[in-house]
């Protein structure tokens, strides 16, 4: 159920016995008319809190769009997220770090063969906040995993060690 629903469907139910009630005692109005107000309580106080709930996804979805398309012009670092846990998607990722600075990008890591997470990824971040992130969510407990925040080295070439 919805939210919004759930938390306005006592109060509707209330006001529709309430207007049942009133207009029981009221001997002007035909049985019809009472009916016909009961329902539109009804109605309005389930239909409104679904579209309010619709339309908040919508906008929602169109802020999310707006704000993955702007780029960040500054410095970045990289951070490893290590143990990570295997439901945890990039959303979930970058909204955790997103309460402690500004995220560029994340990308977790996926066995090639099976498609599956392997438990770590990493976080590109704003220069300025990759330390006090660091700081913050090292040994965090995210989804019942405790993370593993360090900064990431630069990937070492085989060539190299061949030579």
């Amino acid at each position: 159920m919805l939210p919004t629903l759930r938390a306005s469907l006592p109060y509707t139910l209330a006001l529709a016995v309430l207007a049942y009630l009133g207009f029981t005692f009221v001997p002007d109005l035909a049985l019809a008319q009472e009916l016909f107000v009961v329902i539109g309580v009804l109605l309005s106080g389930i239909l409104v809190p679904v579209l309010m709930d619709v339309k908040g996804a919508a906008t929602e979805t169109i802020t999310t769009a707006a704000s993955a398309s702007t780029d960040y012009k500054g410095e970045t670092t990289t951070l490893y997220v290590g143990n990570l846990p295997y439901r945890a998607n990039e959303d979930a990722v970058k909204e955790l770090f997103q309460r402690f600075g500004i995220v560029v990008n994340v990308r977790l890591m996926k066995d090639r063969q099976t498609g599956r997470r392997r438990g770590f990824g990493f976080v590109e971040v704003a220069a300025k906040d990759g330390s006090k992130m660091i700081q913050k969510l090292n040994d965090f407990n995210f989804q019942e995993r405790t993370l593993k925040v360090r900064e990431a080295k630069e990937r070492q070439d085989n060539d190299d060690a061949e030579e």
